[in-house]
């Protein structure tokens, strides 16, 4: 989720965390998508005020929430007053073919950063809060040197314009879903042996999960024009621009696919 020391806490993920503690202590951690078990893990909890994550998981993976269960986190949240916090800072705008992921899902957060996409490159985040949390901070509460930095704000302005006049939200869903579909037909027979175990994400934000560690791929890739990320060992991570066209798209599958297929045929 980031790397202060709080936003490192709550990653959970030893190695980022490594030199940095003593950490923050609280955060509770629960399997994804398993309601029964974030209901089990908070009852009788008085400490229990939030509810975070991201509605598709970047650096665990590119694992995407079920539909009914942030349907689910919303309604416990309310019943719980918890605020409910969704990070979208890898999959939000625009990425995954809405605005937002957790759009697919028809909920509203109370808590919602964003970042990478929203400056188009040029370093800028924001918190949206709603009701229920914009009142929590008075002013002078929070703040950075940089914070609202004019060029940044402006970046973000028209980041936002050019998405919408240029239809890139809608050209995430259409490309991504061309791109999923066509690593699925490439990857037909690694995914029949299982040594791959899933191409899985949705608009272009896609993971490839293979059946063994394949971090070597990073720099394979990049060696045959192709820029690539793995993350949690064993998924390939897609993240292309969201001006990615249909022909870009193929040239990505026509790169990679046969890197993935070697690589799986190696033996220790």
């Amino acid at each position: 989720h980031g790397r202060s020391i709080a936003t490192l806490s709550a990653t959970g993920n030893t190695k980022v965390q490594a030199g940095f503690g003593p950490l923050v202590e609280g955060f509770i951690r629960v399997p994804l998508n398993d309601i029964a078990s974030l209901k089990a893990a908070t009852e009788g909890n008085p400490n229990v005020v939030a509810v975070f994550f991201e509605a598709i998981q970047g650096e665990g993976g590119v694992n995407p929430m079920h539909m009914d269960y942030l349907r689910d986190v919303r309604k416990l949240c309310d019943e719980r007053d918890w605020l409910l916090m969704i990070d979208e800072v890898q999959c939000g705008m625009g990425r995954t073919g809405k605005w937002f992921a957790h759009q697919w899902a028809g909920i509203t957060p109370d808590v919602m950063p964003l970042a990478k996409g929203l400056g188009s490159g040029v370093p800028v985040g924001a918190v949206v809060a709603g009701p229920k949390a914009a009142t929590i901070f008075a002013p002078g509460n929070h703040g950075s040197t940089f914070g609202g930095n004019p060029l940044a704000m402006r970046a973000g302005v028209e980041t936002i314009r050019i998405m919408e006049e240029e239809g890139l939200l809608a050209n995430a869903a259409a490309v991504g879903a061309h791109l999923k579909a066509s690593l699925e037909t490439a990857l037909k027979a690694e995914l029949a042996s299982g040594t791959v175990k899933e191409v899985r994400g949705q608009g272009l934000m896609i993971g490839i999960d293979l059946s063994k560690p394949c971090g070597a791929l990073v720099q394979r890739a990049l060696d045959a024009g192709l820029l690539i990320s793995v993350t949690a060992d064993t998924v390939v991570r897609l993240v292309p621009p969201l001006i990615l066209s249909r022909a870009e798209a193929d040239e990505i599958v026509a790169i990679l696919c046969p890197l993935i297929s070697a690589l799986l045929k190696e033996t220790a």
